[in-house]
C-alpha cells in the first residue's frame, strides 16, 4: 500500500513541476509566441486575399465588347 501512495505522490510532484515549468516557459517566451502567431495570421490573410483577388476583379469588371461600331459623324447644325 505504501508503494502505491509513494507512486501517487511522485506523479503528483511531477505533474506540479510540469505545470510550473510550462508556465515559466510561456512567461519567458510570450513575446516570441505572440509574434509568430501574428505572422502566421498575417500570412494566411495575405494568401487568402491573393487567392480571392483575381475572381473579385473579374466579377467587378464589365464585359468589354470584342469590337466597336463605326465613327460617329460630326453633328451638323442649321445655319
Amino acid at each position: 500500500m505504501q508503494k502505491i501512495i509513494n507512486l501517487i505522490a511522485l506523479l503528483s510532484g511531477l505533474t506540479s513541476l510540469a505545470v510550473i515549468g510550462s508556465g515559466v516557459y510561456l512567461y519567458k517566451n510570450v513575446d516570441v509566441l505572440v509574434e509568430e502567431a501574428r505572422e502566421q495570421a498575417t500570412q494566411a490573410a495575405v494568401e487568402a486575399v491573393s487567392a480571392a483577388l483575381p475572381a473579385l476583379v473579374e466579377a467587378a469588371t464589365p464585359d468589354l465588347p470584342e469590337f466597336t461600331g463605326g465613327v460617329v459623324p460630326e453633328p451638323t447644325f442649321p445655319r
